[in-house]
């Protein structure tokens, strides 16, 4: 199986790269293809004639969205609708991730594959649209949505994942105010590539949620990072309205990994069990962590 990804140098691809075999991987760098460019995008699938698709480029800065509204639809949509119908015409899979922002955050018990979206940020909406293009035009798609991702390979885009952004400010002495009324699953980018690459494996198409297990809020998040490394900073809860974000937020955008469950395959880890293997890694070697300067969510 050959499997072409895109946006392998952003914190998931890097790890996806790590992941899938490497003598059946192309990898692509944004530099590499542009997949807002449907004629790189063309050339790419008769130079590589992939039999997957992995995306995993977006315009990803939530806030920044809110402004550049075109460029946000462009990337995380219409984009995708380009990309979908050379998956369509090549025979390809399509593997694409969205996130868990295409909700509302009005339930109080995790988002089922089912449940009905309704995005509150240009974000949101614009990642909703890209899933909307994608099972319009394709029947081999793999839809993945996600939550707050963390990874080895940072987020360039963003200065840095959460993870790293917390060290970082903390080990400056500078006071960290983390939002307390937003809910949500962290997740290793490490644990998302591993499931993606056995889910390519099979044939069971469709959307799916692929997060770690358990949720809690971003303060709590920054909490047991900090307990874990036996740090003391000087942290203490916010609200949404005080942080005041451009873009709306859900309160609680907690996802169930339901369609894994009913393949067998949901084995992700505990969200705290994750974290601690990430930070022992981090220990290990130079991380994201010590450049770039990061938001707060």
């Amino acid at each position: 199986m050959k499997v072409m990804l895109t946006g392998a140098a952003g914190q998931l691809g890097t790890d996806l790269a790590r992941t899938l075999p490497r003598e059946s991987t192309i990898s692509l760098t944004h530099a590499e293809l542009d997949i807002a460019d449907s004629r790189s995008v063309r050339l790419a699938f008769e130079r590589h004639a992939p039999d997957v698709v992995i995306n995993t480029a977006a315009f990803h800065r939530v806030d920044d969205c809110e402004i550049e509204v075109e460029r946000a639809f462009r990337m995380n949509a219409f984009a995708l609708r380009a990309l979908a119908r050379a998956c369509r015409e090549s025979g390809a899979a399509l593997v694409h991730f969205s996130t868990d922002y295409v909700f509302a955050g009005e339930k109080t018990q995790p988002y089922l594959e089912t449940d009905r979206p309704g995005p509150l940020s240009v974000y949101g909406a614009s990642k909703l649209c890209g899933e909307y293009f994608i099972s319009a035009t394709l029947e081999k798609y793999f839809l993945v949505r996600t939550c707050g991702l963390y990874g080895h390979g940072g987020s360039r885009a963003k200065g840095g994942n959460f993870v790293d952004t917390m060290q970082r400010l903390a080990a400056q002495g500078k006071p960290l105010r983390v939002v307390n009324d937003q809910v949500v699953t962290p997740t290793s980018t490490s644990d998302l590539a591993s499931k993606i690459s056995q889910l390519i494996q099979t044939e069971a198409y469709g959307l799916y949620h692929i997060t770690n297990q358990g949720s809690c809020s971003w303060f709590e998040f920054a909490r047991a990072i900090f307990e874990i490394e036996g740090v003391e900073p000087d942290l203490k809860p916010t609200t949404s309205e005080a942080f005041n974000a451009p873009a709306r937020r859900p309160a609680y955008s907690v996802l169930l990994n339901q369609r894994l469950k009913l393949l067998g395959l949901d084995d992700m880890p505990a969200w705290k069990d994750a974290l601690r293997r990430h930070l022992a890694a981090n220990r290990k070697q130079p991380c994201a962590a010590q450049i770039g300067s990061g938001t707060l969510r």
